[in-house]
């Protein structure tokens, strides 16, 4: 792996790969983006670009310390990751001392810490008098969703490598041309953030299933009223899909936003295009104002979730907003 063969993230290839050719590598670098963006797969390139043996400014990913970083057996390249939902003190103190021995060859250690704004308040400042003070040529990487989350003093003495997401048309043909299902593919590339996180979700089963519940629930909310309830807790309270909620809303807002499209007449952008017959048909029953208001309300239901509302009173809520037909289109 060799920084071509990481998608988009233009701005963190240059950054890095610069500071490789000149001789100006920092001490100390804050990988900030979303989830999934390719910061750790990043970090593991940049690393091997440090011990590779064969270019200055990328990984060959042939010499035996390419071969060492992508097997996971580097001597000098330590990865700390949470320990249950923290970073505690205990692991950057074990990290220190790793660090007080002498690399075997001349080049920096490295180290990376995976979601670095989970780190306790010691184990922050215990890091930053390691920043402060490193005994030897030491490279750290830290991986933060939001580098601003990190203590002000740490992000001073740290370089900020921005991260984006992926561009939703970029990571589908990815995708599709790795086999992956085209419409699943077009849900979940407006789901997460990044080539990674999309395949871990696609390569479950539930995924598809959940999707297809979605669209039961449309087709019963919008025709029958409040069998649509019923519906739900058969398909979703009573099977393992019901911890995936904040996923269903967010389908629901896509199915919503699709009717918007379509009555617009942007069918490129439409991403229920396996099931454009029936987006058809339900795009003109409502007005423009309640898809509107239809995916305010999934939006609603989303945000109350992720502040631990009841998740069955949510999906119930928004089940008997889409019955209410008190926006729908006649004559």
């Amino acid at each position: 792996m060799s920084f071509q063969h990481i998608m988009g993230q233009d701005i963190a290839k240059k950054m890095l790969q610069s500071a490789l050719r000149n001789h100006t590598v920092n001490h100390a670098y804050v990988f900030s983006g979303p989830p999934g963006s390719g910061q750790m797969k990043m970090a593991q390139t940049f690393a091997k670009a440090l011990f590779c043996e064969q270019r200055t400014d990328d990984a060959c990913g042939e010499c035996l310390s390419c071969r060492k970083v992508e097997h996971g057996n580097h001597p000098d390249l330590h990865i700390v990751e949470p320990d249950g939902a923290t970073i505690k003190i205990d692991q950057i103190r074990g990290l220190q001392r790793i660090f007080s021995y002498r690399s075997e060859s001349s080049n920096p250690k490295v180290y990376i810490i995976q979601r670095a704004d989970t780190m306790t308040v010691q184990a922050a400042n215990s890091l930053l008098k390691f920043l402060e003070e490193p005994q030897l040529p030491v490279v750290g990487i830290l991986i933060s969703e939001n580098g601003q989350a990190l203590l002000p003093t740490i992000q001073s003495r740290t370089q900020i490598v921005p991260f984006h997401a992926l561009h939703p048309e970029v990571m589908m043909q990815e995708l599709i041309g790795e086999g992956y299902t085209a419409g699943l593919v077009r849900s979940v590339v407006y789901i997460a953030s990044g080539l990674e996180s999309c395949r871990e979700i696609l390569q479950q089963n539930w995924f598809a299933e959940i999707r297809n519940v979605v669209l039961q629930l449309v087709k019963e909310s919008m025709s029958r009223g409040n069998s649509s309830i019923i519906l739900a807790q058969q398909k979703i309270f009573k099977t393992g899909l019901s911890e995936h909620l904040d996923i269903l809303f967010h389908l629901f807002h896509l199915w919503f936003k699709d009717m918007l499209h379509f009555r617009y007449g942007r069918h490129e952008s439409i991403v229920f295009i396996d099931h454009l017959e029936s987006v058809s048909k339900l795009a003109i029953t409502r007005s423009t104002e309640q898809w509107v208001s239809y995916m305010d309300l999934a939006a609603t239901c989303r945000k109350k979730l992720r502040f631990n509302v009841n998740g069955q009173l949510c999906v119930e809520q928004l089940l008997i907003g889409l019955s209410d037909t008190s926006g729908s289109i006649t004559g």
